[in-house]
């Protein structure tokens, strides 16, 4: 429901809501005043309604006080009687337990007439009593006189009172303070609810919008409505989150940027202070013989080759993070493009001796989308990498597929001194090496397995390792396969 519909119905509801009680009030009051609903009908006459004491009392003083001759006279009581049956009012008159007479329908109820109560005193007017009799509510006004033969005689004005003006007449006050209860929590209800709904979210998204004015973003907007304002809420939640992601992740990169130079710095001097170390020799005459002079020299020529190594490899390090290298994917069958690679690559491997195993029953129809060029970067980082860290006097590589589901892995491993638990999660990053790696025999770029993970994710796969120290080490490559080209 959209605020401007809640601002609406609250609104109407305000006026509605109270509009009605009071018109009920109202409706109440008046049969209260006026006696009964049907009288209604008729109020713009101003005829007697009721049984009222002002009407009993000028009843009584202008007609019997003044004429007890009229107690009898059948002629005036019969007119006297109609008129006030018109007005829903009986008259009964008594004397001794005698019936001297009753209106019209009247001696049908001799149960009500029997209970009425005695004479009591000459000229004593008893206030407007009620009294139920078969379920139905009378009201009943009593004036007590002598006859002129100085009998006693009581004159009763009966009138049968409608239900509901009985029970209004009983308990307008509870009612009308029940009205004034809805009307205030009718209001306190809906004020509550608007301030709710819409008050509260609206605080909530100001102080949050001053939470992050301040720089704190380590909060959350919580407002579950579905309107307007709900949406907002969800809207500013998503900017907050994203404002927060690209903070943290700025601040990775800065944290990144610095451990880069700190790396680079670091890679870089090592040959440069060789080569320093060499040209000063040279110049120093240090290496006074032709042999002496061509060793010098070719170390040189060895050291600024490993910088021109490691220029390239952060270069393309480089490029594959900014995603700005172009890739050129084809769909391939990957099974005899990984034959091909490994007839190659075990030809290499004989001149080093170490031992190629071959296992690639799985995935003959299987067809990827790859790079040649760049995938092929990444078997040859993989293998070099094992290459430098080979420990045992038989050196093996192996190399298997599997098909699993849609997905085709490659696992290359090698029975090398393995990976410490500490730092297998971490061979990925740029410029990591496990400490045993930091020595000139071995020590690379630290970018070969971080440029290979950016090529595979490039492709949409995964890469990992699996290694046991003293074991060796297995990485694992998953592709997705291409649909219709599924293997086995």
């Amino acid at each position: 429901m959209s605020i401007r519909l809640k601002f609406l119905l609250s609104y109407a509801a305000m006026l509605i809501v109270p509009l009605l009680l009071l018109l009920l009030t109202a409706s109440l009051l008046t049969i209260v005043y006026h006696g009964d609903v049907q009288s209604l009908k008729s109020a713009y006459e101003n005829k007697f309604e009721g049984m009222e004491e002002r009407d009993t009392r000028n009843l009584i003083k202008h007609t019997f006080m003044q004429n007890t001759d009229l107690l009898t006279d059948t002629v005036f009581l019969d007119d006297l009687s109609a008129d006030m049956l018109k007005k829903n009012t009986s008259l009964f008159i008594r004397s001794d337990q005698k019936t001297m007479y009753a209106s019209k329908g009247l001696l049908l109820e001799q149960g009500l007439l029997d209970e009425l109560p005695a004479f009591k005193n000459a000229g004593v007017h008893e206030e407007p009593f009620r009294k139920k009799y078969n379920n139905n509510w009378y009201q009943i006004a009593q004036f007590d006189l002598l006859s002129k033969a100085s009998e006693p005689v009581s004159i009763f004005l009966i009138s049968k009172t409608d239900p509901l003006v009985h029970f209004v007449r009983t308990f307008f006050p509870i009612l009308f303070l029940s009205t004034v209860v809805v009307l205030l929590l009718t209001h306190t209800l809906l004020t509550t609810y608007m301030s709710r709904k819409i008050i509260h979210p609206l605080l909530e998204l100001r102080e949050a919008a001053g939470l992050v004015t301040e720089g704190n973003l380590d909060f959350r907007v919580k407002i579950d409505s579905k309107d307007e304002l709900g949406q907002l809420g969800m809207a500013f939640e998503e900017m907050r989150s994203r404002l927060q992601q690209s903070l943290l992740m700025q601040q990775q990169y800065e944290s990144n940027r610095k451990e880069l130079i700190t790396n680079i710095s670091h890679d870089l001097k090592t040959p440069i202070t060789a080569i320093k170390g060499y040209v000063d020799g040279i110049l120093e005459g240090v290496a006074d013989s032709p042999e002496k002079n061509e060793k010098y020299m070719r170390t040189i020529a060895a050291k600024a080759g490993e910088m021109d190594h490691l220029i390239d490899e952060l270069f393309l390090f480089s490029k594959l993070d900014m995603q700005k290298l172009p890739f050129s994917f084809e769909s391939v069958p990957i099974l005899p493009f990984l034959k091909d690679w490994a007839e190659e690559l075990e030809v290499e491997l004989e001149k080093q001796q170490v031992d190629l195993q071959i296992d690639m029953n799985g995935g003959e129809a299987a067809r990827i989308s790859v790079d040649r060029d760049s995938f092929k970067r990444v078997l040859g980082n993989i293998i070099q990498n094992s290459l430098k860290y080979m420990d045992k006097p038989e050196k093996r590589i192996t190399v298997q597929t599997l098909v699993e589901g849609k997905n085709f892995t490659l696992a290359i491993g090698d029975n090398g001194p393995g990976i410490p638990p500490e730092a297998a999660g971490h061979i990925f990053e740029r410029f990591y090496r496990a400490e045993q790696s930091r020595n000139t025999n071995t020590g690379g770029s630290g970018l070969g397995l971080a440029i290979a993970r950016q090529i595979i994710l490039e492709h949409g796969g995964t890469i990992h390792a699996d290694s046991k120290e003293g074991e060796g080490t297995e990485i694992r490559i998953v592709l997705p396969i291409e649909e219709g080209g599924a293997g086995e």
